[in-house]
């Protein structure tokens, strides 16, 4: 009797022991699983301390660097920062909002985003990511949505803000309609940021970027952009020279330079949504939302025009679509980076091009149309196959629906590909939530920007 007291309390004690066995490793488990969630959530975030230092000196006129290959060195230190930014991160304040857009992630869940607005400008990724806008200057507030006089525009117009000479970070006090008797003629380091406020720009002329550098345009909703010209308009407060026809571009960037488009919603334009042309380099076009239109984006002036070789694109998290037709983009001579963009209407073809240019797509979403005609991503314009087939086009890790299929070319995993890289690809299957944001945001004072 006593030995069956003795044998049932030692198998008590080695049951309890097992159970608090067991315990700990659950506790264990559960904290290793919570670890890995955070460094992941954070991995998806930059570090915009560090991303600001590596923006500053920006010289006027300076433009890509000249050995491209230094650009995916660049890259792979921004993805080590990335994973090593927890604690930096947090003496931010705030915390990555998770979704996998290295852009928003930077600045979009600090409620004070309104009282942090340059914060945008050390947010910047891609070939355009050095693109400081008016960060080093004042803030102008809109007050006025008129543009009655494009010789001498009124203080406290759009006009009046763009030609100014100093940096200018331009802000709206409210929400209005600009409607532009001609194309806003803009000058260096500006920063258009309309958060907070809803603001159209349509039914006119629509935005010119020439022989400048620095701009950063962000959250405008710019829409039925319209030709006009032939007219003296001003360019800066010491100059006023006649203008000749704008073929109705939403955003036209032509000999520029650091020129990052952002979080604006475009559509119904009477020729492009974004051309860059002419030489323009180190541009990032990134979360826009683009909607019913024929060709979408031109990256390349003419396929003569060899100047274009130096051009060097990043198109990021954008949502192409309803209504879209062809060029997205349509490119030429350069090194474009096709990254993490959502492609869920076309009619033609998405992305397209001529003159031998280099595209690297990456993490993209691509979902073909039901006509069976127009199944295929990619569309060489003009170009016999025997030379288009040495051209480099790479398609790494998208998702292609509804029997969509991109057709690669050229030598596989050459320099060239390198040198496109701008910003570090996600998986294709975050689209959705990267994406999701697309377009002109309805920030509020007070709360994250979401």
């Amino acid at each position: 009797m006593a030995s069956q007291k003795l044998a049932c309390l030692c198998f008590g004690v080695l049951l309890i022991f097992v159970v608090c066995v067991l315990t700990a490793t659950n506790l264990r488990n559960k904290e290793i699983s919570r670890s890995r969630k955070l460094k992941t959530e954070d991995s998806q975030s930059f570090n915009s301390s560090a991303m600001a230092t590596r923006l500053d000196g920006v010289k006027l006129n300076e433009h890509a660097v000249t050995d491209p290959d230094k650009v995916a060195h660049e890259v792979s230190k921004l993805i080590h920062m990335s994973e090593q930014n927890i604690t930096a991160r947090r003496k931010l304040g705030f915390f990555s909002c998770g979704n996998g857009n290295l852009i928003d992630d930077c600045w979009r869940c600090d409620r004070n985003w309104n009282k942090n607005r340059k914060h945008l400008a050390d947010c910047g990724m891609g070939f355009g990511s050095k693109a400081n806008g008016g960060r080093n200057g004042s803030y102008y507030v809109v007050t006025d949505p008129s543009d009655e006089d494009v010789v001498n525009p009124k203080p406290g117009t759009l006009r009046h803000a763009v030609i100014q000479v100093e940096p200018l970070w331009i802000i709206f006090k409210r929400d209005m309609v600009i409607k532009l008797k001609q194309e806003l003629i803009m000058n260096s380091f500006k920063t258009i940021d309309a958060r907070g406020a809803n603001v159209h720009i349509a039914n006119g002329a629509c935005i010119t970027i020439q022989f400048i550098t620095n701009v950063i345009i962000h959250g405008l909703h710019i829409h039925d952009c319209k030709r006009t010209g032939n007219v003296t308009v001003r360019s800066s407060p010491s100059h006023a020279g006649f203008r000749g026809t704008a073929d109705g571009d939403a955003i036209n960037i032509f000999g520029s330079s650091h020129i990052w488009i952002d979080h604006n919603s475009l559509s119904h334009c009477t020729d492009g949504l974004v051309d860059v042309v002419m030489g323009s380099t180190a541009i990032t076009i990134s979360n826009n939302h683009f909607t019913h239109h024929d060709e979408v984006m031109l990256l390349g002036h003419k396929d003569s025009y060899t100047q274009d070789k130096l051009m060097q694109v990043t198109v990021a998290y954008n949502h192409f679509g309803e209504g879209l037709i062809q060029r997205m983009p349509r490119c030429r001579h350069g090194y474009f980076h096709v990254v993490n963009n959502d492609y869920t209407h076309w009619k033609m073809y998405a992305v397209g091009g001529s003159a031998n240019p280099t595209i690297n797509s990456q993490g993209n979403r691509y979902a073909a149309p039901n006509n069976r005609s127009a199944k295929e991503v990619t569309k060489r314009l003009d170009t016999k196959t025997n030379e288009w087939m040495k051209w480099n086009w790479r398609s790494e890790k998208d998702l292609l629906v509804n029997g969509a299929f991109f057709t690669p070319s050229g030598e596989g995993a050459s320099a060239d590909y390198a040198q496109t890289l701008s910003l570090p690809a996600k998986s294709a299957s975050m689209v959705d939530s990267i994406t999701a944001s697309a377009g002109a945001l309805g920030c509020r004072r007070g709360k994250p920007c979401y």
